[in-house]
């Protein structure tokens, strides 16, 4: 990802809290202050956490910041270590491919069905495992690629959390 795709996917975060903040702190208060409610807020908090939580997964895989079993791996040799990338970068490709097809699958199919309350097709609020799945399985085809293209840098094998955090 680059800094300009970043800067769109902490500031789209930063808008789904905002929005979710309000929709549930107003709800709140409306149905215990005036005794009403936001008939919508229930629903499109609960669609926006979604989208949330996958988007800041994303960011996380792009920052290898997702928890590991780096204090195993790091007592290992660069061979060793170099292997143990190679399976747990196929093994989450693998399962984000999956999870990929089947959020294509599940998109389609939901552009068809309304939510109840709010009316926003199902398949737009799916396509956040869409879009995250998609995104991870990028990432880590790129990252095996430069794994077995000897791209890799010994250091980067065995990712150390506090190296990553801005």
């Amino acid at each position: 990802m680059n800094r300009f795709t970043l800067r769109i996917a902490h500031g789209a975060m930063v808008l789904m809290m905002l929005a979710m903040i309000g929709l549930v702190f107003g709800n709140v208060v409306l149905r215990y202050v005036f005794n009403t409610g936001i008939a919508f807020s229930e629903e499109a908090s609960r669609f926006v956490f979604m989208w949330l939580t996958l988007v800041g997964a994303l960011l996380v895989m792009h920052d290898r910041a997702h928890l590991g079993m780096s204090t195993v791996v790091a007592r290992l040799g660069p061979g060793g270590q170099r292997l143990c990338r190679l399976l747990a970068d196929a093994g989450a490709l693998v399962c984000c491919l999956l999870v990929t097809h089947g959020a294509w699958q599940i998109v389609g199919i939901g552009m068809d069905d309304r939510a109840p309350v709010t009316g926003v097709p199902l398949g737009l609020v799916y396509a956040c495992l869409l879009v995250c799945g998609a995104g991870m399985a990028a990432m880590l085809a790129w990252s095996l690629w430069r794994l077995v293209s000897g791209r890799m840098q010994l250091a980067e094998l065995v990712p150390q959390s506090s190296a990553h955090v801005e």
